[in-house]
């Protein structure tokens, strides 16, 4: 079921739902509940790939344009809020925050805020100079995050033909990442075997240094 929360002065928005994963693509995943299935756009999609044809519940905001109803879903409380925090900031849209949720350093994004390392903010994509300085602004002193750091998996040597592969890199370019960046972490993985969702896990890690 899709859950709706109440919220003062404001239209009923989306809290949560709950439902069976039927779908995941490198730009979202769908949930089906009492025979629909809602498109929700994830930091990761294939994060959720242990739950698929599963019953989960996953978080969700709504944001409403002239041109469509978007729904971002996330893993957590503390992700979703995360998120809120961060597109609370001007010049940062759903995408970008997205962007920069699915990095998994959350120690790393607290601590270039509440030092001030600019240089570290403005490698996530589409963050220039100006609006890595309006994060520090908007943010310092006001993220607490408890979503844990996880430590990226090793990865073994394979063959050719990784699809895996292909799906982290897709996925990573949906979220505004540049092809010519991927290029040459897509070289590097070469001849290894993971998860896609670890591969998005440890490529963005080399690319938030």
């Amino acid at each position: 079921m899709v859950y709706l929360e109440e919220k003062r002065g404001k239209k009923k928005m989306y809290e949560y739902i709950k439902g069976i994963l039927t779908k995941i693509t490198a730009k979202y995943i769908v949930v089906e509940t009492a025979g629909l299935g809602y498109l929700l756009h994830v930091a990761n999609p294939y994060a959720y790939s242990g739950k698929m044809n599963q019953e989960l519940q996953v978080y969700l905001h709504q944001v409403v344009r002239e041109d469509a109803h978007l729904l971002y879903g996330f893993a957590t409380e503390e992700e979703k809020q995360l998120f809120l925090n961060l597109i609370s900031v001007s010049g940062i849209g759903p995408v970008s925050a997205l962007a920069i949720i699915a990095a998994d350093d959350n120690t790393g994004l607290v601590q270039a805020i509440e030092s001030k390392n600019i240089t570290y903010l403005t490698k996530f994509p589409k963050i220039g100079k100006k609006t890595a300085q309006q994060m520090v602004l908007d943010l310092e002193g006001k993220i607490n995050v408890e979503m844990g750091d996880k430590p990226a998996k090793s990865i073994e040597a394979t063959g050719p033909g990784n699809q895996e592969l292909e799906e982290a890199m897709e996925a990573m370019l949906a979220l505004g990442y540049k092809a010519s960046e991927l290029k040459k972490i897509k070289k590097f993985f070469e001849g290894t075997t993971d998860t896609a969702e670890n591969y998005i896990k440890s490529a963005l890690k080399m690319l938030v240094k």
